[in-house]
């Protein structure tokens, strides 16, 4: 089998995903993903897309990261992950799609508006 090349994102995250038949080894910026995300929730969220298709330890990911907070760069490599999948066999589709793995989270920081402090922000109103 060869490398699958998958790419997600989320935020301003990016990860760019490799896999292929294996061990279950699963490589994050040349460091173990564990390491990487040393939070169980992190751990928890990459493994998600293994769990639900239920082929925990079959398949080798390499991911390069870059870009936003751990928890963005994690959903980013889950959506890579499930593509991936998706990509390998057709029939992965319908469990991913229905727990919401497949779609790009829409979500991004609303930038900073000019004359406010923030985004929504304004500063303290002073009637005289």
């Amino acid at each position: 089998m060869e490398v699958i090349n998958t790419i997600g994102r989320r935020k301003t995250a990016v990860a760019r995903v490799y896999m292929k038949k294996g061990s279950g080894q699963i490589t994050v910026n040349n460091r173990d993903f564990k390491e990487y995300f040393s939070l169980g929730t992190l751990q928890y969220v990459v493994l998600q897309p293994f769990q639900i298709i239920g082929v925990e330890g079959e398949y080798d990911v390499k991911a390069n990261l870059d870009g936003g907070g751990m928890s963005g760069q994690a959903e980013a490599l889950r959506l890579g992950i499930s593509r991936a999948l998706v990509e390998i066999n057709a029939e992965n589709r319908p469990p991913l799609k229905s727990k919401g793995l497949l779609k790009r989270d829409p979500r991004m920081v609303e930038r900073k508006k000019p004359g406010r402090p923030k985004a929504r922000k304004r500063f303290q109103f002073s009637k005289r």
